[in-house]
């Protein structure tokens, strides 16, 4: 009998065929909405009457839901707002996250405590909805694109999951690079963010999914709907019924163009704002276990 643990034992051909069936149920469960969505936007009106709502099976294709969409503009503009909020927002927080989990990971840099104290106080208390937006209005943010990156700009969770890492990074590197004269940036940008690249990859993707997911600040701080992100334009069309192009559509009536229904342009636009992140992941996905097990497991 042998004595090694129990998960250093070879697997069985029951379990491993165990383990195939459960990863296909769950890949089915991830992929099917994605397929109903897509499939139900795709559709015309007469495939989506006769499936009474969500279409599951292939009928007759049509994307006059998506010429709907982009012809009034709103969508684009949203679309134009959401990628610029996203790509300034995540280039600011990747920045300032690097810098503070760089000082912090250095226990002999000025106020190391006090200012670790205060990044980890934020996990306990969050200021509440008033007194941020007081902040924001008293700034001069509001209606500003910076209202929507600034008050998240850094968040606590990557800061220490990356501060960890730079942890790990053997200390004598730097000291050899210190003695050949390398400043606290050379060896920031020339040694340490080499070593990092699994974890920057991954902060980097969270705060970009955040920032491309994000609507509630812009329900606050924002008051003209033409500087609206993606997320903001789908939450009033889904919930609150907002007309996107109103003056297209009554072209279209007049014109007899049959229109397509409320629910394939709901699709649309779950499927307009899904397409990004659809992209990006699978490039950085095998950064995961790399870049935030290793680092937050060692820390």
């Amino acid at each position: 009998m042998s004595n090694r643990p129990t998960w250093q034992e070879r697997p069985t051909v029951f379990g491993l065929t165990l383990k195939g069936l459960v990863l296909t149920l769950i890949v089915l469960c991830m992929i099917y909405p994605i397929y109903v969505v897509v499939l139900t936007s795709l559709s015309s009106a007469g495939t989506v009457t006769e499936a009474g709502g969500l279409v599951t099976l292939p009928g007759e294709l049509s994307l006059g839901a998506y010429r709907e969409l982009f012809s009034g503009g709103v969508v684009t503009r949203a679309v134009l707002v959401s990628t610029g909020v996203t790509v300034v927002g995540t280039t600011v927080s990747l920045g300032l996250t690097v810098l503070a989990a760089y000082g912090l990971s250095r226990t002999g840099s000025l106020l190391h405590r006090p200012l670790l104290f205060l990044f980890l106080l934020t996990f306990l208390f969050t200021p509440g909805m008033i007194p941020s937006y007081l902040v924001v209005r008293e700034m001069g943010l509001i209606d500003s694109y910076w209202s929507l990156i600034l008050p998240t700009a850094v968040n606590a969770f990557n800061l220490v999951v990356m501060r960890a890492f730079f942890m790990n990074i053997p200390g004598e590197v730097l000291d050899s690079a210190r003695m050949d004269g390398a400043g606290d940036f050379r060896i920031l940008w020339r040694i340490v963010l080499p070593m990092s690249k699994g974890v920057t990859a991954v902060i980097g993707l969270f705060y970009a999914v955040g920032y491309w997911n994000a609507f509630f600040n812009a329900v606050l701080y924002i008051n003209d709907n033409s500087k609206w992100p993606l997320q903001l334009i789908l939450r009033q069309y889904v919930q609150q019924g907002m007309d996107l192009v109103p003056n297209t559509r009554t072209a279209d009536m007049a014109a007899g163009y049959a229109l397509p229904p409320n629910l394939a342009i709901k699709m649309a636009i779950i499927v307009v704002a899904l397409v990004p992140v659809l992209i990006i992941y699978p490039f950085v996905q095998r950064h995961f276990t790399k870049g935030v097990i290793i680092g937050a497991v060692k820390g």
